[in-house]
C-alpha cells in the first residue's frame, strides 16, 4: 500500500497539470524538475565539514562538481555520485540535500558531478564524463583528503545504470580500484515485461512509456542495447565486481531489474545486499522534505557501507 506522504505527494503534483512526458522538451522536463518537484520534496540536510564546488576537465567538457565533506580526520572513504533524471534532467542543485546526507549517513566525501546531459550529448558522453570523474577522484585523493582504497561510486536511477556501467569498464579496464557499488533504484535492463513494469505504470509517477521515453534520449541505435556500459544486466561477465548496495521500491517500474540485477551479482560470486523499501515510488530517497523513509534508507546505506569497509 502506498505510503500517504507519498499519494498526497503524488496528488499536489497531479493538481499541477501539465503535458505527458512524450509532448515535452528535454528543457521543459528540467525545467519541471526545478519548478515543480524541488520546492515539494527537498528538505534540508545537516551541516557538514565543508562543500566546496569546482570544475575539472573532462574528456569533451569542464565539468562541475560537488564535494561534501562530513565531519573526520584523516583520509577518509569517497563515493563517487552519479544523480538520476533519466539521463535528461538532474543537477547538482536538485540532489543536493540527499548527497549531503550520504555524506553524514555513511561519513564518506560524496563527490558528485554534473555530467552532460542527452539528448544533446548521447551515450557515450555521460558515461564518459562518470568514468573521468572516478579516475580524477583516484588521481587527486591524497589532496582531497580521500583514502585511495576506499573509492566507490553510486547513483540514483538512471545515476544507477551509470554507476554499475562505470564499475565494470573500471573491471574490464584495470582502471581505478572501485571499493564498493551503491545502486538505488538503478536503470539496468531495456525489457518492459517485468511485473514491476506491468503493475507500476502508470500509477506512480515514473511509467514504461516515460523510460521508453528516457532510453530514446540517451542512446543513438538500437546497436547501443548491446553495450554492457549501456546496459549493465546484459554484460556476459559480472564476476569480479565490488561489493555491492541495491535499494529498490516496491511501487517502481525498475523494481524487478534492480533486483534482477542484484541476483545475477550474487550468482556471479560478488558480495550484494538488496533493501526492498515498501509503499514507496521511484524517487523516494530525494524526498527528504517529508518522507522518513527516505531519510532511513539513506542512514542504511551508512550502516552497509561501514560494514562493507571493516571487510575490505
Amino acid at each position: 500500500m502506498i505510503k500517504p506522504e507519498i499519494a498526497d505527494f503524488i496528488a499536489k503534483l497531479t493538481a499541477q497539470g501539465g503535458k505527458a512526458l512524450a509532448d515535452l522538451t528535454p528543457y521543459d522536463v528540467r525545467a519541471a524538475a526545478m519548478e515543480k518537484w524541488a520546492p515539494i520534496y527537498l528538505g534540508k540536510a545537516e551541516p557538514l565539514k565543508s562543500i566546496e564546488y569546482k570544475y575539472f576537465s573532462g574528456p569533451t567538457a569542464d565539468l562541475p562538481i560537488a564535494i561534501y565533506r562530513p565531519e573526520g580526520d584523516g583520509l577518509l572513504p569517497a563515493i563517487v555520485m552519479f544523480h538520476g533524471g533519466g539521463w535528461v534532467a538532474g543537477n547538482l542543485q536538485l540532489n543536493a540535500v540527499q548527497h549531503q546526507l550520504m555524506a553524514t549517513d555513511t561519513g564518506a566525501v560524496v563527490i558528485s558531478v554534473n555530467y552532460q546531459k542527452a539528448p544533446e550529448h548521447k551515450f557515450p558522453i555521460p558515461f564518459d564524463d562518470c568514468f573521468a570523474t572516478l579516475e580524477w577522484v583516484s588521481a587527486n585523493a591524497k589532496a582531497l583528503g580521500i583514502n585511495s582504497d576506499f573509492i566507490g561510486v553510486a547513483g540514483d536511477s538512471a545515476g544507477g545504470n551509470l554507476a554499475s556501467a562505470v564499475a565494470l569498464k573500471a573491471r574490464d579496464e584495470k582502471g581505478p580500484k572501485v571499493a564498493f557499488q551503491i545502486l538505488i533504484y538503478p536503470a539496468t535492463d531495456h525489457k518492459f515485461d517485468y511485473p514491476s513494469m506491468i503493475e507500476n505504470s502508470p500509477n506512480y509517477l515514473l511509467s514504461s512509456d516515460a523510460m521508453r521515453w528516457y532510453w530514446d534520449q540517451y542512446v543513438n541505435t538500437a546497436e547501443d542495447f548491446k553495450n554492457p556500459y549501456v546496459l549493465p544486466m546484459n554484460s556476459g561477465d559480472l564476476s569480479g565486481l565490488p561489493p555491492t548496495i541495491i535499494i529498490t521500491a516496491e511501487l517502481d517500474p525498475l523494481r524487478d531489474e534492480g533486483e534482477e540485477l542484484a541476483k545475477r551479482l550474487k550468482s556471479a560470486g560478488n558480495s550484494v545486499v538488496l533493501h526492498r523499501y515498501e509503499g514507496v515510488i521511484h524517487g523516494f530517497m530525494l524526498m527528504q522534505g517529508f518522507l522518513k523513509d527516505a531519510r532511513d534508507a539513506s542512514k542504511k546505506i551508512g550502516e552497509e557501507l561501514r560494514a562493507i569497509l571493516k571487510k575490505l
